[in-house]
């Protein structure tokens, strides 16, 4: 029973409240705004939608098997075969003629020489100094597996609300009706919603001050759960609310058909029985998004908006920052199907900050939480966060990854061209023990680790 209007944006990631009436479905986890509600259990704890999200990111984090590192398998089979042609080198020396010591010294050469320390190394320390280096820009990266899969980046999923968006409502335009001028409208709906706790009054205020204009004395207010709120200015009796206060009030509305206020969230003004406008509100876009939806795309790679949020806003939101595709009106578990989907043809990522954000950030092959706005279940999930909220930080990391195995592959390279060739040198004699030590180990060695620490240095 009741009506009120709910945040059940952990779970769906709407960024305005929801009226919910009776005979409506209420989310477990959803947060009562305002107003009286009382809520029946259909589901038991276990088959609620919070409880869903719960499992999936259990089934989603089991299903990533760590990756087998390449060098790790060739040194397994690298070593003993090195072992073994050592040996028969110094057998094959003493048979055609080479003296005992002779023979031996070549040995013990392409021995030393086949030392796989340089390229054994040269992922691990190509890793942590890349992870160095990223948390030197305020990016913290859970393990070097990541970075490989980074440096694979086909597809970038988003989150909308607190990713893409400030999660923070802020009026985008004022409809004016019946010759109204914009602050008369926005003076009368601020100084009453400033007496409300409701999302929309904070934006409303906001906007007033912004604009310099004066709030007015109110008096009789009363908040109307999942319409709106009401209050006397002076000798009129204001409204504002949703378009089904007014339609209860019977005020007369400007029609859609010959006239629209745009997308975002409506909140209709009236005086007595006359509309007065339309303010419209809309989630604020973080600075970063368009510059980091740009340079992305240069870069080759596709980028798509997973909302929970409405069609309209999600369209909106995804034409202004010029995404390449968006899906609304998705459940957690909807968002796990879709990036599966993504994950089919390429290596994705998923970018996230709420509850409802971690079970498609565990699915994802590489999981990035927005940090200090972070929900504790995003960055548990998360495989990668920001700490600084920058949307441009995802562009330099994929840069970054990609160097990072760019460097990785320069040191394998290395080591295995200059191995082969001091130990093809040493297998003739031609290269004494000191030379293989200084060449084709420890110096080899030394120049894999000063290369791999370019990547310490802060973008």
């Amino acid at each position: 029973s009741g009506t009120s209007s709910v945040n059940q944006a952990p779970i769906t990631g709407e960024s305005v409240p929801v009226t919910k009436v009776i005979g409506d479905q209420v989310y477990a986890g959803t947060i009562n705004n305002e107003g009286y509600i009382e809520v029946e259990v259909t589901n038991e704890s276990n088959d609620t939608v919070l409880s869903r999200i719960v499992t999936l990111v259990e089934e989603a984090k089991n299903k990533k098997a760590p990756t087998e590192k390449l060098i790790s398998r060739f040194s397994r089979v690298y070593t003993p075969i090195m072992v073994i042609l050592t040996i028969l080198l110094g057998v094959v020396s003493y048979i055609l003629g080479a003296s005992l010591v002779e023979a031996t010294y070549r040995a013990l050469t392409l021995l030393v020489i086949s030392c796989p320390c340089a390229f054994v190394v040269s992922i691990p320390v190509s890793m942590v100094s890349s992870i160095a280096g990223l948390a030197r820009d305020g990016v913290l990266v859970k393990g070097g597996v990541h970075i490989e899969q980074l440096a694979k980046t086909d597809v970038v999923a988003f989150d909308k609300t607190g990713t893409l968006t400030e999660g923070t409502l802020s009026v985008s335009d004022v409809c004016l009706h019946n010759d109204n001028t914009r602050a008369e409208v926005l003076s009368a709906a601020a100084s009453i919603e400033k007496k409300s706790e409701h999302p929309i009054a904070h934006a409303l205020v906001a906007a007033l001050e912004l604009e310099h204009v004066s709030l007015v004395e109110t008096d009789d207010f009363l908040a109307i759960p999942g319409r709106g709120v009401g209050g006397q200015i002076g000798e009129y009796r204001y409204l504002v609310g949703n378009r089904r206060l007014l339609d209860e009030e019977q005020i007369p509305l400007v029609s859609v058909a010959d006239h629209n206020c745009g997308f975002g969230t409506m909140v209709y003004v009236a005086q007595e029985r006359e509309h007065l406008g339309t303010i419209i509100l809309s989630d604020t876009l973080r600075q970063s998004s368009v510059e980091a939806i740009l340079e992305l795309k240069q870069m080759g790679i596709e980028t798509i908006m997973l909302t929970g949020d409405s069609e309209n806003v999600a369209s909106k939101i995804a034409e202004d920052i010029g995404i390449d595709r968006c899906q609304a009106e998705l459940l957690p578990d909807e968002k796990v199907t879709t990036i599966n989907d993504l994950g089919k043809h390429g290596s994705t990522i998923m970018v996230g900050d709420g509850i409802n954000d971690a079970p498609a950030l565990a699915a994802a092959d590489v999981g990035i939480a927005m940090g200090t706005i972070a929900s504790d279940a995003a960055l548990e999930t998360a495989d990668i966060a920001l700490m600084d909220q920058d949307l441009t930080k995802i562009p330099a990391l994929i840069k970054k990854a990609r160097k990072t195995m760019s460097i990785v592959r320069q040191n394998i390279g290395l080591s295995i061209s200059i191995k082969l060739l001091v130990g093809i040198l040493a297998a003739f004699g031609l290269v004494n023990l000191w030379i293989a030590i200084g060449i084709g180990d420890m110096g080899l060695t030394l120049a894999v680790i000063a290369n791999a620490l370019r990547l310490v240095r802060k973008q």
